[in-house]
């Protein structure tokens, strides 16, 4: 199979929140064991209260053969005290440690397949995991979490190793630009209140943090009545609900109540200004303004004005920014916490744009609405984004587990449907209203400060307690569940019915009865050869990325306000060597859907505007990119790995020269790159869902199995290539974190007999930052990075000869720690090669690659993703089901057998990127000579 080639890294996304939206009604109550209390039940949410003041909310959806657990403990950065900055996250990671009954808490959820993580934000944190529909597993996932819930070791041993762990995490988001600003923003915004903490805390707390003070914060917070457990997916209330009586029912209620906090932040008295001067390549702008908590009424109709200004394509910043090329992207979010959050307006440019243009109509746009207020149409489109985003949202029971979390942490859960009823409300009055209070400069952090005889300031109102807001409320109706499927190799096999349209268009369809009516679509077109698209390839990235941006008959705002109206995520994009269309939407919009994206596939006119919006998008991202460590190594990496001679398809470029060829660029190139190649009626498109079967199949052929490329699909060949090992340092200046990278070329194939084998041995090896020997060793053990990993990459092709992979490594650390992470990789390898792994490795990698194969199969556009890609190899579900059997199969000998075979630690390059120099200026002097 042909690899992707490296194409413009121009993606500036700003990660802006929405609110959420429709639940299902709740399931017959089940049985209460003794001292449980029912509480609120709604939308398909029940809630309980155990004896201990623990809160259990029940999610039960018998359709997907899944479940996701999620502890949410009423505990984040805005709850620490002086110098203890960082404290709840650096725990979060502690809990992971082990307590003396579970002493290996990752190894033990990988041996089972389950997918584990935490995350710590500003009022909460959260420990979650999600697994396929067990009893055993679910009864240990609840015990353990009840166990760590009060046993957890808390020691100084762990906390040594990964308070530098946490440290590199910090030194890594001092990287991002877009990041530093925000949280200086933050800092300068909140005088008082902790909001204005970043949650990863200040470098001097996290490295003086005295292990008394973190176990006095884990007994003071960590505790049943302040915690909130979500069950969600395929479950028995009654048995769940009794499993969180066994495992929590006996943690006892402490006997001091939870301590309050009286800080409000006080109202603004006048503009703040902070400059960032760091290095990097992009001008950025933010401005923040303080806002209501999620309780207050005032809270929606801040969501509809964000979704509004920062909405893109149609959001008014982006119309004014980003359409007339003053800024490269753009964004606005509102805040809805348990306390008085910011409303947030961002943009960014390149380095050479015109900052202080981009900061007065950044400003304009957001602080003068009143010259010219937003209308009820633009209100009304909001609306209907926003409700499509809580629509489909709620057709995925495991994300409403998830993200109930938000709701928990701003005071009650029901916040989330209450929340989602208030957006729908909301009238332009409402926004304009919120827009001339809040959206004012003496409420701005941006911020400068000027004297005046006349401050104005603005009061953020009190919120009401949740218990009120949520007071009487019944919800709605709940979606419809679907049929239960088991997502079995064999019973996809049996649903799945495979045809050809045409000469070469060859179709998967699954039709079933899902939640909410859910059907996904993967379709993959091919064109072209070796020969016709040499010199070809620059403009292949960018035609396909223009494809959504204008049709014959529609805008980029006519297209996406196309896409809500038919409750529709996705789109059509293309490469080198072919066009993609993915989309997920009802079953009742899939026809009309499908029209409109075959339409965008056949009729794009590449607006000029909107090709030089995308041509500034994609230099910014490659300025941006230039003194980056991630890219500096990850270059110079695929430049020394290269094959192929300068003028081929697949050639990699230097930065510079992906600069020059995007600057030359002309929109005329991308009109004959698409008029010359594009075609739909060679490729495989499947379908997975709600759908009428027959009708998409007339659908499909007269949509697609016409349309002829004028250069036929040929793969282009890959093949091994024995590469000499090198080794560099390369300066990333004023970057405190590095990048380490190594690799070595394999000969090695999906189909070859020790692929199996090199997967579960790369699974042992590095295959899990926080369970595997490299995790254990680099971050568990020593604590020299946060992230560190390798991965196995095979080839494949329609004819099997294709042999082009590779064994890769990456960490991230403080440059000073790089040497220390080479070795200890280097070592770790040598001992891989050297004597293999064991048996006790070798059983608990298998055990749970295969669970989390199965869990993937157990999601509709993975399996879409399968169905089209054996649709191209002439594959089916035995495939699967074969490598599946495979695995289970390995043997010991297999296994290190194949590592002796492929992996070799003389043949590997190592790239780092970082600031070096400095970190050898910090380095203590030696000690003299004795």
């Amino acid at each position: 199979m042909i690899p992707a080639r490296p194409i413009l890294a121009f993606a500036l996304a700003l990660a802006l929140a929405l609110p959420l939206a429709s639940l299902p009604a709740a399931a017959e109550a089940p049985a209460l064991p003794k001292g449980v209390v029912a509480g609120p039940s709604m939308e398909g949410i029940s809630e309980y209260t155990l004896a201990n003041g623990l809160r259990v909310l029940l999610f039960p959806d018998p359709t997907k053969p899944t479940v996701t657990v999620n502890l949410t403990y009423g505990v984040g950065s805005v709850h620490e005290n002086y110098g203890q900055t960082g404290m709840a996250h650096l725990l979060e990671h502690l809990l992971f440690k082990g307590t003396p009954t579970h002493d290996d808490i990752s190894g033990e959820m990988k041996k089972r397949g389950i997918s584990f993580n935490a995350t710590t934000s500003l009022d909460r944190t959260n420990y979650f995991a999600s697994f396929p529909a067990n009893d055993d597993t679910l009864a240990w996932v609840l015990g353990m979490e009840a166990d760590r819930m009060v046993n957890s070791r808390v020691a100084r041993t762990d906390l040594d190793s990964e308070m530098t762990v946490v440290r590199n995490e910090l030194e890594a988001g001092e990287n991002n630009p877009v990041g530093v600003l925000m949280q200086r923003l933050r800092s300068t915004a909140f005088l008082w209140h902790n909001y204005g903490h970043s949650t990863i805390g200040a470098r001097s707390d996290v490295e003086g943090l005295r292990i008394e003070q973190l176990q006095a914060f884990y007994r003071e917070w960590y505790r049943p009545d302040n915690a909130t457990l979500v069950i969600a997916g395929r479950i028995d209330p009654a048995q769940a609900l009794a499993k969180a009586q066994a495992a929590f029912g006996r943690v006892p209620k402490p006997k001091t109540p939870l301590p309050t906090f009286a800080t409000i932040e006080p109202a603004q008295d006048g503009e703040r200004e902070v400059t960032v001067r760091r290095a990097g390549d992009l001008n950025l702008v933010g401005a923040a303004y303080h806002v209501p908590a999620r309780t207050h009424a005032d809270n929606a109709a801040l969501a509809v004005l964000a979704n509004v200004l920062g909405y893109t394509p149609g959001g008014r910043l982006h119309r004014a920014l980003v359409e007339t090329r003053i800024a490269a992207a753009s964004g606005a979010s509102a805040e809805g916490l348990a306390n008085a959050g910011l409303f947030t307006a961002l943009a960014l440019q390149p380095r050479n744009g015109d900052a202080a243009k981009m900061e007065q109509v950044l400003l304009q746009q957001v602080e003068q609405l009143a010259k010219e207020p937003v209308t009820a149409e633009e209100v009304a489109q909001a609306q209907q984004r926003i409700a499509n985003a809580y629509d489909l949202y709620f057709t995925d029971v495991n994300a409403v587990g998830m993200g109930l979390t938000e709701y928990v942490a701003a005071g009650d859960w029901r916040l989330l449907l209450t929340s989602r009823d208030a957006v729908a409300k909301v009238t332009a009055d409402d926004v304009n209203r919120v827009a001339a209070q809040y959206l004012r400069s003496s409420n701005r952090t941006l911020a400068r400060f000027v004297p005046t005889d006349a401050p104005d300031r603005v009061e953020v109102p009190a919120a009401p307690a949740a218990a009120s807001v949520v007071a009487g409320y019944t919800g709605r109706a709940a979606v419809d569940a679907g049929e239960h499927f088991e997502p079995t190799p064999a019973n996809i096999e049996a649903r799945t019915e495979r045809f050809t349209l045409g000469e070469g268009l060859k179709v998967a369809l699954l039709p079933k009865r899902t939640r909410g009516g859910t059907v996904v679509v993967d379709a993959g077109f091919r064109f072209g050869d070796v020969a016709s698209l040499t010199g070809r390839d620059d403009a292949a990235g960018l035609a396909g990325a223009m494809l959504m941006r204008g049709s014959r008959e529609l805008t980029r705002v006519q297209i996406d306000q196309k896409m809500e109206a038919l409750q529709a995520q996705g789109g059509v994009s293309g490469g080198l060597q072919g066009a993609n269309l993915s989309v997920l939407t009802r079953r009742d919009k899939l026809p009309e859907a499908l029209s409109l994206l075959a339409g965008l596939l056949r009729g794009p006119v590449f607006p000029d505007d909107e090709f030089e919006q995308l041509r500034l998008q994609a230099i910014t991202g490659l300025e941006a990119s230039r003194k980056e460590p991630g890219a500096i190594a990850g270059q110079a990496m695929s430049l020394h790995f290269d094959p192929w001679p300068a003028g081929h398809p697949l050639h990699v470029e230097t930065l510079d020269e992906s600069l020059a060829a995007v600057r030359a660029l002309k929109r005329d190139e991308l009109v004959a790159f698409h008029r010359d190649f594009y075609g739909t009626a060679q490729g495989e498109i499947a379908i997975v869902g709600d759908f009428d079967a027959a009708a998409v199949r007339t659908q499909l052929e007269s949509l697609f199995a016409g349309w002829k490329s004028p250069h036929a699909y040929a793969p282009i060949a890959t093949r091994y290539t024995d590469v000499a090992p090198i080794h560099e340092r390369l300066p990333a200046p004023d970057k405190p974190n590095a990048v380490f990278m190594a690799r070595h070329n394999v000969a090695l194939r999906v189909t070859d007999a020790d692929y199996p084998a090199l997967v579960v041995a790369n699974r042992v090896f590095g295959g899990g930052a926080l369970k595997s020997r490299l995790g254990d060793r680099i971050r568990q053990k020593e604590g020299l990075s946060y992230g560190v990993a390798s991965a196995i990459n095979a080839d494949d092709s329609l004819e099997g000869k294709d042999d082009a992979g590779s064994f890769s490594i990456q960490a991230i650390a403080a440059p000073q720690n790089i040497d220390k992470v080479e070795a200890a990789v280097r070592e770790e390898l040598a001992k891989l090669v050297a004597d293999g792994i064991t048996a006790d490795e070798l059983r608990d990698a298998v055990s749970g690659l295969l669970t989390e194969r199965e869990q993937a199969r157990a999601d509709d556009g993975s399996v879409a993703g399968m169905l089209q890609d054996q649709l191209f190899f002439g594959r089916t579900m035995q495939f699967t089901a074969d490598l599946d059997a495979k695995y289970k199969a390995l043997t010991l000998d297999q296994v290190n057998a194949a590592i002796r075979r492929n992996l070799d630690p003389a043949k590997l390059s190592v790239v780092a990127a970082g600031d070096f120099a400095a970190a050898a200026k910090a380095a203590p002097a030696p000690a003299p000579a004795q």
